[in-house]
């Protein structure tokens, strides 16, 4: 398997969000086919950067995303998963997933996040903070 990647720093502000959505929308431009995860992709990065804007990155830090594309050069040239991960400063609070109410506004984005990933996950960051990541198939 090969991959493409891409990273940033992004700021902590109101604009990460945005901005995550930007480098996502520009990497998978970039990549023959890559539209294909574009409308979950930018939906799964607003609402993981979003989390970690609100409950994982304290003032003075910075919230990273990395996004990969994999490739299965012997089957097809297209992508077959994107892999999305945010990494914030806070290893004490990892994402929870909420009784959903009729009535609440906060707590579905990480249900949309699971219903459009194959997989999704939290793990340490070394030396401080978490990965929250989620692969999405092609």
């Amino acid at each position: 398997m090969s991959s493409h990647s891409s990273t940033t720093w992004l700021p902590r502000s109101r604009r990460a969000p945005s901005e995550g959505r930007s480098l996502l929308a520009s990497f998978l431009a970039s990549v023959p086919n890559g539209n294909q995860f574009l409308d979950s992709g930018l939906l799964i990065v607003s609402e993981l950067v979003t989390n970690a804007l609100l409950h994982g990155t304290p003032p003075g830090h910075r919230i990273y995303l990395s996004l990969d594309l994999d490739f299965d050069p012997d089957f097809t040239p297209d992508p077959t998963c994107l892999r999305i991960e945010v990494h914030d400063a806070r290893q004490d609070r990892e994402p929870v997933l909420r009784a959903l109410t009729l009535d609440g506004e906060a707590g579905r984005g990480l249900h949309l996040v699971k219903s459009l990933a194959k997989e999704t996950g939290c793990s340490p960051r070394q030396p401080i903070g978490k990965i929250v990541w989620c692969e999405v198939a092609a």
